[in-house]
């Protein structure tokens, strides 16, 4: 798999983004960031929905998504043919929607969890892979529902 992933937020979770930037650049992941970078108000849907035609077009492996609460921006990028996103609050699922759904993306809420648990969850997805077998054939009735 490739190392490229892409980020993006919308006004509320421009320093968690960013802080989540520095953090997997560092475990040598090639980050693309989308921004935003000011304060100004941005709409969820338009950030979501970019980050995940990134990963849907094969540009980025994968893609961490923010917002206030996560659950919008997960909403917007999951509207993309081809992408599956949840929202993690905590490390169990992260790695679980990794192992068992084949995430490809991961949605945060930056009013909802602080910096070292949101860095703990993109680790846990990150360290996770795919297992197949029976949860392969799950996710392959996810894709069907796409037709």
């Amino acid at each position: 798999m490739s190392k490229r992933i892409v980020l993006s937020s919308d006004h509320a979770a421009i320093a968690l983004r960013q802080t989540i930037a520095e953090h997997i650049a560092a475990k040598g992941w090639e980050v693309v960031d989308l921004g935003p970078t000011t304060p100004e108000s941005t709409h969820y849907p338009e950030r979501g929905a970019e980050a995940a035609e990134r990963v849907a077009s094969g540009d980025c492996a994968l893609g961490i998504v923010l917002c206030g609460t996560g659950q919008g921006i997960m909403m917007a990028a999951n509207k993309v043919k081809g992408i599956r996103c949840g929202v993690c609050h905590d490390t169990f699922s992260a790695r679980m929607i990794r192992q068992h759904n084949d995430a490809q993306m991961l949605a945060m809420g930056a009013r909802v969890i602080g910096e070292g648990l949101a860095l703990d969850i993109v680790d846990a997805f990150l360290d996770a892979a795919f297992e197949g077998g029976r949860h392969g054939t799950r996710v392959d009735m996810i894709k069907a529902l796409e037709a």
